[in-house]
């Protein structure tokens, strides 16, 4: 059961104090994948991922049957600074879209068997602009991360979040430098596509919002630079992480939500794999600094937690081999 969240020293202690894997399920999952009928490590990483979701399921042998795949929106102040080549109001059609099913994410849940959920945060009442001020006060924050708390359902048996905020890159690489350091320019990237002036400008708004809002708390960076739907990502992640659901993160704009989790707490992301590195130039580094390798690379950016629910499927083939093939003793296989 999740606790209440009546204020951001709930959230933190959540996070902190969440459990972590069950090793005795590690334990037999790992036992079972060394009698199954293949020679030892043939499947690869699929091995590791089926004994790593066995440990968060608490089942050596388990199965994935519910997963859910939640789409935060959210717009932001900061978009007045022209840092996208679209305008705010795209967010608000791409909502409708999600909630007609005419999205790729809508398709890529349906594929991967998903229940997928869309929450849209106050898309008529923009963040601040975080060049002038922080994005969100403590009550807006809060506001969001339980939006992402309360999103989860209990009965997931996996979890992947995504978002749709034009401008939201922008957001994302300001998180990214206030975390890990190094220049604007090295997180900042072309987004949904802006030109070279554009970039330009889009850097100098990321470093001067770093730059106003000096701080490494994981929870005060995403309240000065961050957004509603990045909140309401991170919410979710550690919802997650309470419940022992594992998570697949979707690419940029997810990842720098579940970075500001990171720095609460140095175990918050266990329960989570990566599940693409996305076009954006900084995601691999930010993944990197993470310690997450991706599933898969085929070049996505796109969002809506697009890329996470495509590794979906990679997932659910690393559970269905290691729990549905038979042991060598079951196949009457003899074994080496």
């Amino acid at each position: 059961m999740l606790p209440e969240l009546n204020d951001l020293n709930t959230f933190r202690d959540a996070l902190i104090n969440a459990p972590g894997p069950d090793t005795a399920a590690a334990d037999g999952a790992a036992a079972r994948n060394g009698q199954l009928t293949k020679p030892p490590g043939a499947l690869g990483r699929l091995e590791d991922l089926a004994i790593w979701y066995a440990s968060w399921r608490g089942d050596a042998r388990p199965q994935i049957e519910q997963p859910q795949v939640i789409v935060f929106a959210g717009n932001h102040g900061v978009t007045a600074q022209g840092v996208s080549a679209f305008p705010p109001e795209v967010t608000v059609q791409m909502v409708m879209n999600f909630e007609t099913g005419g999205a790729a994410i809508n398709q890529l849940a349906k594929a991967a068997g998903a229940k997928m959920d869309v929450h849209a945060l106050e898309l008529d009442r923009p963040t601040a602009d975080f060049t002038q001020g922080p994005a969100m006060i403590e009550t807006e924050l809060l506001g969001a991360l339980q939006t992402g708390w309360n999103a989860v359902d209990a009965q997931a048996d996996l979890l992947v979040v995504g978002e749709m905020g034009i401008g939201n890159t922008t957001p994302a690489a300001a998180i990214a430098c206030a975390l890990f350091g190094g220049e604007a320019a090295d997180w900042t990237g072309r987004g949904t596509g802006v030109d070279d002036a554009g970039i330009a400008n889009k850097t100098r708004v990321v470093s001067e919002g770093v730059a106003r809002h000096a701080t490494d708390d994981g929870l005060e960076v995403l309240r000065c630079l961050g957004g509603r739907e990045i909140a309401a990502m991170a919410g979710a992640i550690a919802a997650a992480r309470v419940l022992r659901i594992p998570v697949i993160l979707d690419g940029f704009i997810c990842t720098s939500a579940a970075a500001c989790l990171a720095r609460v707490s140095s175990t918050a992301l266990d329960h989570a794999v990566a599940g693409h590195q996305s076009a954006e130039g900084a995601h691999g580094a930010m993944l990197s600094k993470l310690g997450k390798e991706p599933l898969l690379n085929l070049g996505l950016r796109l969002g809506e937690g697009s890329g996470g629910a495509l590794a979906i499927n990679i997932l659910k083939s690393a559970v269905a081999c290691h729990s549905g093939m038979a042991t060598f003793a079951e196949a009457g296989v003899a074994d080496g």
